[in-house]
């Protein structure tokens, strides 16, 4: 092909599926990958820019995701772990914010209802949370709390006959500004367990504001809560949230979705870059003749086909009920270091206008700092897979 003649409509391995990986899927799950990367090039991409660039998030845009049905793929719709990892892909990919949106109501609320509630409850709230109409969040990390959260909780809940009073604050929380519901863990003052709670944010003495000023997610709506003697009923208790160790049962599921959001920002920034290398002539040709951009471009996709390769197997595990939380930790310490260094490269191939989120590259990589932290710090991450392969800890 001539330098002046590249089809920037018709390029090789559109979808950046180097390895084929998605023929793993099966015919069903990938006609409904299709479908999906439909609606989000038709519904997600064309408003993310102008949606981060205001820290708005477009409220018009939940009966649409509640018509394209994406909460619950594996426990409710029966797909696989690794059809949920490459949707969650492809959702990123779109828009990092909107899929964070869903991470944080499908993975880190519907998750913990689904893993950690009884029977009863779940029959209770879950067709409305599958629905999307009731708004969940996810209330675990503190303005004095992230890493230590586990064994520094500062919330508590005290029992008062058949009611739960809740006091305390948390920080960072997704969605809290419009959500319905919230599932606040808190520490439970007779035996000093973390235990979770469904907290209608209606309640009296519940408040939430958004954080303003951020770099990263601007379209998430992220919020300081304070909980002041907030009544809960027992029944909102969630029924097998009774420890710290409970919880780390949604995280590493969730820590493993985070990890495929690292692989869709990459793949993001994939795009955007052979995108502009093909359409950005210098020289009198287009820059993605030059070999040092050609070199960028291979090393982004490398990036990327190693870490969908990593978070291929782990899913696989994952399906098989074999999956462990050190193997998560390592998949979240590794696709997002990877991630990082991809952003970086393709914000490079778009030059000054790779700080201007008009070429779309900016937010890519603005928004790949906030996946780098959420779910488990790098450090943490390592630490937690350091202490797997030795036997010894060295986080304290």
């Amino acid at each position: 092909m001539s330098r002046a003649a590249i089809d920037v409509q018709n390029l090789p391995y559109a979808d950046g599926d180097f390895f084929a990986f998605e023929q793993l899927l099966s015919t069903k799950e990938q006609d409904r990958l299709a479908e999906v990367r439909e609606f989000l090039a038709r519904e997600v991409r064309p408003i993310a820019v102008d949606c981060w660039n205001r820290a708005e998030f477009p409220m018009d845009l939940l009966p649409k995701l509640a018509d394209i049905d994406l909460v619950s793929p594996v426990r409710r719709q029966g797909y696989s772990n690794l059809f949920a990892g490459i949707l969650h892909a492809e959702a990123t990919r779109a828009d990092t914010s909107i899929a964070t949106f869903m991470g944080v109501h499908d993975g880190l609320f519907t998750g913990s209802i689904e893993a950690l509630a009884s029977q009863e409850q779940q029959d209770a709230w879950l067709p409305d949370i599958y629905s999307l109409k009731k708004i969940g969040a996810f209330g675990l990390t503190e303005p004095l709390g992230g890493s230590d959260v586990a064994g520094g909780t500062r919330t508590t809940a005290r029992r008062d006959g058949g009611n739960w009073i809740i006091n305390g604050a948390k920080r960072w929380i997704g969605n809290a500004t419009f959500s319905d519901w919230v599932v606040i863990y808190a520490r439970d003052v007779d035996d000093n367990q973390v235990k979770g709670f469904l907290v209608d944010t209606a309640s009296e003495g519940y408040s939430a504001q958004k954080i303003e000023n951020k770099i990263s997610l601007r379209t998430v709506q992220n919020a300081d809560i304070k909980l002041e003697n907030v009544v809960v009923p027992d029944f909102f208790k969630l029924a097998n949230a009774n420890s710290f160790r409970d919880t780390n049962k949604v995280l590493k599921v969730t820590r493993l979705a985070v990890a495929w959001q690292a692989v869709g920002q990459q793949l993001a920034a994939f795009d955007v870059a052979r995108r502009y290398a093909v359409e950005r002539s210098q020289f009198g040709r287009p820059i993605a003749s030059f070999q040092m951009v050609q070199s960028q471009l291979v090393q982004i996709l490398g990036n990327a086909v190693s870490s969908m390769g990593m978070m291929v197997r782990l899913s696989q595990l994952e399906d098989a009920g074999q999956a462990k939380d050190e193997q998560s930790a390592l998949a979240k310490a590794f696709t997002t270091a990877r991630m990082r260094e991809s952003v970086a490269l393709g914000r490079s191939i778009l030059g000054g206008n790779g700080i201007v989120t008009d070429f779309e590259m900016a937010k890519v990589f603005a928004d790949a700092e906030a996946i780098y932290s959420y779910e488990g710090t790098h450090e943490i991450n390592t630490l937690v897979t350091g202490r797997a392969i030795t036997g010894v800890s060295a986080i304290v």
